[in-house]
């Protein structure tokens, strides 16, 4: 079960970070997100040990992902962000290493909405 929390309404180029809390050990991990009427779209994968990490071009230079295993929880750090970026925010888990396909993914947090003003 994962339980995000680290949405809401900020401006272009505010700050905000989610996070991610698992309630076992999860291994890859990822954000993926979904504008109104858009498919669900890859945002950053983590591989279990966090030596690992991709991004989606869009976010490319703007968000970190990072983990703290000890927590079981994964973070998403959001800058510069941009009305573009406004969406329903969510973390998954899969048994991979990492991966960048919403199809690898096993379980899904409930979404955040975060709103960027222009």
């Amino acid at each position: 079960q994962l339980q995000a929390c680290g949405g809401g309404l900020v401006q272009t180029g505010d700050s905000l970070k989610h996070s991610c809390a698992a309630s076992g050990r999860s291994y890859g991990m990822g954000w993926f997100r979904q504008a109104p009427g858009e498919e669900r779209e890859f945002v950053a994968t983590i591989s279990w040990s966090g030596s690992i990490t991709y991004y989606g071009d869009a976010v490319k230079g703007r968000f970190t992902i990072s983990r703290d295993n000890a927590k079981n929880t994964v973070y998403l750090q959001m800058n510069s962000l941009k009305p573009e970026d406004t969406a329903v925010y969510y973390c998954a888990s899969t048994s991979k290493l990492y991966s960048t396909a919403r199809t690898d993914y096993n379980y899904w947090g409930q979404g955040t909405l975060v709103t960027v003003s222009s």
